[in-house]
């Protein structure tokens, strides 16, 4: 299952999906996994939650990103939470590209939620994202 946070700038997306991370991580069975291009959230998540900087693994690009969390879902079947904080960061800020990626990590997940933040506001995204929503 896909879930979207959406809003411009500021407007608390990184501490709702924060605030999701360490409620999830006391209640959930399974492993739980940030992936964000910093480590910026190091200090503000719960220490079970497993924090990944894809800086670390030069990930850029929709595809590239696509090949990481499919590995990483591969690796790991205990996985049940993943969340990505700021895609559009890490693939250029691109929209175009965005329903595509979703569809396809959404087909791969099917056992895992999988929560988006995205930056942007919500009438520019295009139709094939907004039905995440």
């Amino acid at each position: 299952m896909i879930k979207l946070i959406v809003g411009t700038k500021g407007t608390g997306k990184t501490k709702k999906m924060i605030e999701m991370i360490n409620s999830v991580t006391k209640t959930t069975s399974g492993n739980v996994v940030v992936v964000e291009k910093s480590m910026q959230l190091t200090y503000d998540i719960d220490h079970a939650a497993r924090l990944v900087d894809l800086e670390e693994y030069d990930v850029a690009g929709y595809d590239m990103l696509y090949g990481f969390v499919a590995g990483m879902l591969a690796g790991n079947y205990d996985i049940t939470e993943m969340f990505v904080d700021g895609i559009l960061k890490t693939c250029d800020h691109d929209l175009s590209g965005l329903g595509v990626f979703l569809d396809k990590v959404s087909k791969l997940a099917k056992n895992v939620n999988v929560t988006v933040t995205i930056s942007a506001d919500e009438a520019v995204l295009p139709e094939d994202v907004k039905k995440y929503l």
